[in-house]
């Protein structure tokens, strides 16, 4: 059986880790060693999955206008309500997937694209929520996308 899962904006988490960033900047203070602030353009995705026992099958990326975005998980080990975001929590490869001007054509890196989804389908087994950092270049905006994940359920 399929099982389409939509990405969704946390925004109530991207406004804490704004904050965060904001409130270290007013004060003059650094970031914790490893701490990895958020970008202005980045955002907090959240999958709710469902089911464990998933296996990855293909991504399905809308992209209105030109422009490319990055998809970076986080590990299982970060709790948002605990602790802050640091490096060494995000997790590789990431999801590049990009629309040229003058193409209607979505691309990205095929074997990355996949290794990432089969990663996340893994994480799916031990996880019921995953945080991604969507990074939004090239001109595109949160309002230009529409990302989604399929997988196959072992039902």
């Amino acid at each position: 059986m399929s099982l389409e899962l939509t990405f969704n904006p946390d925004m109530q988490l991207t406004e804490m880790m704004r904050l965060r960033a904001q409130s270290l900047q007013q004060r003059g203070q650094k970031r914790q060693d490893g701490e990895r602030l958020l970008r202005t353009n980045e955002q907090v995705y959240r999958l709710d999955f469902t089911e464990q026992a998933l296996h990855f099958t293909r991504w399905n990326i809308r992209i209105s206008t030109p422009g490319r975005i990055n998809i970076i998980a986080t590990s299982q080990l970060w709790t948002p309500d605990l602790t802050h975001l640091m490096t060494r929590q995000l997790l590789e490869p990431t999801g590049l997937f990009w629309k040229s001007a003058d193409d209607d054509v979505i691309q990205c890196y095929e074997a990355d694209a996949q290794e990432f989804g089969e990663r996340i389908a893994e994480l799916a087994k031990v996880r019921k929520v995953m945080y991604f950092l969507f990074a939004f270049e090239d001109g595109l905006t949160p309002e230009s996308i529409e990302c989604s994940i399929e997988f196959q359920t072992s039902e």
